[in-house]
């Protein structure tokens, strides 16, 4: 019989195992084989899932979080995590990245996802749930304008809030507005970018939101710049859209749809945009094939979040309401950078979180923001900027070469 302390010897089969744990941890070196991690428990004895050197050591302290990876293994890293039950020791971005890289493809992966109708009493505690923690919160790690979306790193050396303001220029350049147009934004956040179309593009912004926090900001915001006249911060998501517009546009809100949702929000913008000139962009994080996410994301930080695969989008969204797809484009490896910014700023300022809610409110998002980055670097995840219009309008930019030339105006 093998010693019951020291290393296991990796790849070693359950029936040379000596005891149940060395079982546990042959079993979690099948699961991930190829992460490059060192596992290790809370007697010392450990275990290695690769041959290559590990980038981190996760440290579990106790048998029924041992037993619990095994059995619901989402959920239960993020739980044990989040209550110092499960130790990182190194890289951590890199140790979920590996983690979701070995995973990559495999069949006792997340389930393809059923289709699920959010009402609309079931979107605002969503959103309620996530954007309305406050916006002091908020505040201590997004840029100076709170744009908590996928920022547009044009240049290398950009800061976060260089890279934001260029996000939203390449938004509008891609909706090609000008002065006058009508514009509906679904789901503005705290209002940044309908305010900067409007200032910058001389539009007339109608912006929907169900965050009370968000709404209450923005239009105090809006009030402060004196731009309230041409931007209007309406109560309601994409079910509410009323009146003529020339360009529609959401960032961040299709994935807080829901699957089921996708014709009736395609059904909303065909009937607001122009019959001629009418176009949009619909900027999401997604997916390369449909699948659930990460069930532990789902229950502790983003209720009824889903990232649809392009399948999916285009289908209901899109062709079933006559609208013509003009673009995509994936900016995967600008999110990554992007939330690599708001992990370092959020750790910058971890004690006023902590005192603001507790430990373990600190250690779930910073698994959340590490987690993250880790799926966009892996390719576990996508950010698809989706470009549409109106079949018969043959007024299009001939090539992409405007979308990368700044407005004479903006100020970057």
């Amino acid at each position: 019989m093998r010693a019951r302390t020291g290393s296991v010897t990796p790849g070693a089969a359950w029936t040379a195992v000596g005891t149940f744990e060395e079982w546990c941890l042959a079993r979690i070196r099948q699961a991930l084989a190829g992460a490059s991690l060192r596992v290790q428990l809370w007697d010392g004895r450990s275990i290695r899932l690769s041959d290559h050197l590990p980038v981190a050591t996760v440290v579990v302290r106790d048998r029924w979080t041992l037993v619990r990876l095994l059995v619901d293994s989402d959920v239960a890293f993020g739980e044990a995590y989040a209550r110092g039950r499960i130790e990182v020791q190194g890289d951590l971005v890199a140790a979920l990245e590996t983690i979701d890289r070995a995973c990559a493809g495999r069949p006792f992966q997340r389930r393809r996802p059923r289709a699920r109708p959010i009402a609309p009493g079931a979107s605002r505690h969503n959103v309620h749930t996530h954007y309305d923690l406050g916006n002091q919160f908020y505040r201590l790690w997004l840029d100076d304008q709170l744009l908590y979306t996928c920022a547009y790193f044009a240049h290398p050396g950009m800061t976060l809030e260089e890279a934001q303001r260029a996000k939203m220029e390449h938004v509008c350049r891609k909706l090609r507005l000008r002065p006058g147009d009508r514009v509906v934004e679904a789901g503005c956040g705290w209002g940044a970018l309908a305010l900067h179309m409007a200032r910058q593009y001389g539009v007339i912004v109608r912006a929907y939101n169900i965050s009370a926090n968000q709404l209450a900001y923005a239009r105090d915001r809006a009030a402060r710049e004196g731009l309230d006249d041409r931007v209007t911060f309406i109560d309601g998501d994409y079910r509410s859209i009323e009146g003529p517009a020339d360009a529609f546009v959401s960032v961040g809100m299709l994935e807080h749809v829901g699957r089921h949702n996708y014709a009736d929000l395609g059904r909303a913008i065909a009937r607001v945009i122009d019959p001629a000139r009418g176009r949009g962009l619909l900027h999401f994080i997604g997916r390369n094939a449909p699948l659930e996410l990460s069930a532990w994301i789902d229950k502790h930080v983003f209720p009824g979040a889903y990232p649809p695969a392009l399948s999916e989008v285009l289908p209901d969204v899109l062709e079933a309401s006559r609208l013509s797809l003009i673009d995509v484009e994936n900016l995967r490896l600008h999110y990554a950078r992007t939330l690599a910014c708001w992990h370092a700023r959020f750790e910058d300022h971890v004690d006023e979180v902590r005192a603001m809610f507790d430990d373990a409110f600190v250690r779930t998002w910073r698994l959340y923001l590490a987690g993250s980055e880790a799926a966009f670097l892996a390719g576990d995840m996508q950010l698809f900027q989706v470009v549409f219009g109106r079949p018969l309008d043959n007024d299009q930019p001939w090539t992409r070469q405007d979308w990368y030339e700044p407005h004479a105006d903006a100020v970057l």
